[in-house]
Order: C-alpha cells, then sequence, then structure tokens
C-alpha cells in the first residue's frame, strides 16, 4: 500500500524528521536535498541531517503523494551565530492515571471517537511518556521542563507516576503543575514556582498559571513582578515557562474565563515581554496544539503552545540556545508502541484532531535569532 500520514515532522538547521506507516516489510525511499535515506515499514521514521541551513530542499518520498503535510521544498532553518549554549527539553499534558482520551469535556461536547488501552496492557500515557523520556535521554539535554497537566484528575498516585518517570531524568527535571493538576488538592505539584533555573548564558523562568480547580489560567500580579525583577537583574536572555497560553491579544472580545491566561494577565505578561529585549519567549502547552502568536506592539516575540505527549502527535520540544539565538523543534515519540498509539489517536475528534494538533511547520520549528 502507499505511504499513509506521511508528514514532514520537522525541520532544523541542518536536519528534516519524516514519517509515516505503510504495510510490514514495505521499503520506501525518501529523498530530501539530495540525501536518501531507505527505511522498512510498518512504521517509517526518516531522520535525515547534514542538510545546509536556511536552504531550500527537494523532498520526495517514493509513493506518497504532496500534500499539506508533505511539501515538495522544505527550507531549513536559520543557524543561530555564536557559540552554543544549552540545550533544553520541554514535555506538557503528560496526564499520568489517564483511561481513556478524545473527550472535550461535558457529555454533550463529545465527539469521539475515543481511545483507551486494551485490558492487561501498559496504559497509553506511561507508555508515551516512557518514550518520550527515552527519547530525552539520548538527545541529553542540560534542563527538562515539565510544563503541567502531569496528571489526570491531581491524585497522589498519579503524581507519584509523574515523578517515577521523568525521576530518571535526574536533577535536570523540573516541572510546573498545570489545571488538572489542581482539581483536588490546590498545593499539589506547586514546586516553589515561579523559580528561576540558570545555564550557562541563559536563564530559564517558570511561572505557574494555574487558577486551581478551573481550566482557565491567571499571571498573579508577584508573578508579573517576579518576571519584571528576572529580567531586569541579567543581560543574558531569558526564556519563560508555564502551562496556559497567552491570551489573543489581538481579539476583539474580552472574555474573563478564557481557557488560556484571562486577559488582563495575559495584558500585563506581553507588558512586561515589552518592557525587557531580553525576554526571547514565552512557552506554553494545554490546548494539545502547536501554535506561535506573535505581535509587532509585543517585540514579535513568540508565544508559542506545543502539542501534548500522552497522544497524537506524541510531541516534545527541544531547544538549542547559541549566543545569537535559539532554535524549537519539534519532536515525536518513536519507539513502536508509542508510535502506534499516536497513529490510533490522530482520529479523535470525528477525525479532525490531526489538522488541530500539528498545526503549520512554522509553529512547529522556528528559529528565533538576537
Amino acid at each position: 500500500m502507499p505511504p499513509a500520514n506521511a508528514e514532514l515532522f520537522s525541520v532544523g538547521p541542518d536536519e528534516v524528521l519524516i514519517t509515516f506507516t505503510t504495510s510490514a516489510r514495505e521499503a520506501v525511499t525518501t529523498s530530501v536535498g539530495g540525501r536518501e535515506l531507505t527505511t522498512t515499514g510498518p512504521r517509517h521514521v526518516v531522520h535525515i541531517t547534514g542538510l545546509e541551513a536556511d536552504t531550500e530542499h527537494a523532498v520526495h518520498v517514493d509513493g506518497a503523494a504532496p500534500g499539506g503535510y508533505l511539501p515538495t521544498v522544505v527550507r531549513t532553518l536559520h543557524q543561530p551565530s555564536g557559540k552554543h549554549l544549552a540545550t533544553v527539553a520541554t514535555a506538557n499534558d503528560v496526564h499520568f492515571g489517564e483511561k481513556e482520551c478524545g473527550h472535550l469535556g461535558p457529555p454533550h461536547e463529545d465527539i469521539g471517537p475515543f481511545f483507551s488501552s486494551a485490558p492487561g496492557t501498559t496504559p497509553y500515557p506511561e507508555t508515551m511518556n516512557r518514550a518520550v523520556v527515552h527519547d530525552m535521554l539520548a538527545f541529553d539535554p542540560d534542563v527538562v521542563v515539565v510544563k503541567g497537566d502531569l496528571t489526570s484528575i491531581g491524585a497522589e498516585d498519579e503524581y507519584a507516576q509523574f515523578l517515577a518517570a521523568y525521576g530518571v531524568l535526574g536533577e535536570r527535571m523540573h516541572h510546573v503543575r498545570g489545571n488538572h493538576d489542581a482539581m483536588i488538592d490546590p498545593t499539589l505539584a506547586l514546586e516553589d514556582a515561579p523559580y528561576v533555573i540558570e545555564l550557562n548564558g541563559v536563564t530559564l523562568a517558570v511561572v505557574d498559571t494555574v487558577i486551581p480547580g478551573t481550566a482557565g489560567g491567571q499571571l498573579r500580579a508577584d508573578q508579573v513582578q517576579f518576571l519584571d525583577d528576572v529580567a531586569g537583574a541579567t543581560s543574558d536572555p531569558v526564556l519563560v515557562f508555564g502551562h496556559h497560553y497567552l491570551w489573543d491579544l489581538d481579539s476583539e472580545t474580552r472574555n474573563p474565563h478564557t481557557f488560556g491566561i484571562n486577559p488582563d494577565d495575559s495584558e500585563a505578561l506581553a507588558e512586561v515581554v515589552t518592557r525587557h529585549e531580553n525576554i526571547r519567549g514565552y512557552f506554553a502547552g494545554h490546548t494539545h496544539r502547536n501554535r506561535v502568536r506573535r505581535y509587532d506592539h509585543v517585540r514579535n516575540a513568540p508565544f508559542a503552545e506545543v502539542a501534548c505527549t500522552k497522544d497524537y502527535p506524541g510531541a516534545w520540544a527541544e531547544y538549542r540556545i547559541y549566543e545569537g539565538g535559539y532554535t524549537q523543534v519539534l519532536r515525536r515519540a518513536t519507539e513502536p508502541d508509542a508510535f502506534d498509539w499516536a497513529e490510533l489517536t490522530r482520529g479523535m475528534f470525528a477525525g479532525v484532531y490531526t489538522e488541530y494538533a500539528l498545526g503549520p511547520l512554522e509553529h512547529r520549528c522556528f528559529a528565533e535569532l538576537y
């Protein structure tokens, strides 16, 4: 059969990742920029490296028709200038303890289909997170930040499962809670946020955006002041991480009960970013999608959302930080059982989940130059 679900999943300054499925033992050759790689089904993870940065490269997968997620040409990212300073990995919406995915909320909002692990098999949050931790260990980052929704309902045993899975990363693992983690105990997984992680030439600022018992978010005045103080105390770039995303600053309506950070607090966050040129981005989860918003009046800084880990596409993000900028490159879990679960769950929400969650390539991967 021809390749199914062929996606140019990610791009970096010197690499491209393309994934798809075929029947078992079917060999397919993929070429990018004249470099070829042959992989064998049913799961194809095509990682082509050694490409020239900021250059257009022709893309071809034997038997796969070009489409929205498989372009005929891809441009590699800019390579930020200067010395490599640090590497950071993130995950979000890992949802230990969840039994079934595909639900939107109250039953009248659910459209299905729904997916759960087969009886007697490993629960899918464990499968997906084990695979992502495995990939992160191979990436060997300086720091890992898991930015919220560590659990399904905020139960102690779910939090313990999270800590056991990500604890193998050692002291470099940091986390902050999401709204799911504050459903029972408003103090679970606080992790002393807000807090700072100091790296070589870059500062990470982690904020708590949760309003316990609700899905929406906030950024309290003390945390706004925290970011103001952190950015003002250093000339190094500052990257900010939290669970909830920024309210759309261009929206013509104001909903104080938005799913993201409420409008007033979003504007306060934007004002801090505007004042401090060294705040180089804000990175969230919560929406289970890849999306980047930029605003001219907020220095065009990226406000990024990264898709979830626990189902399609099994996402985690890597950040390589240099003296002259950084890159965000989206990754997906590639261990066989995790890959299969992600492929299965792309069919959620009446089949529109793929388009919603994956988002355009430029929202998954980008270079931010100083």
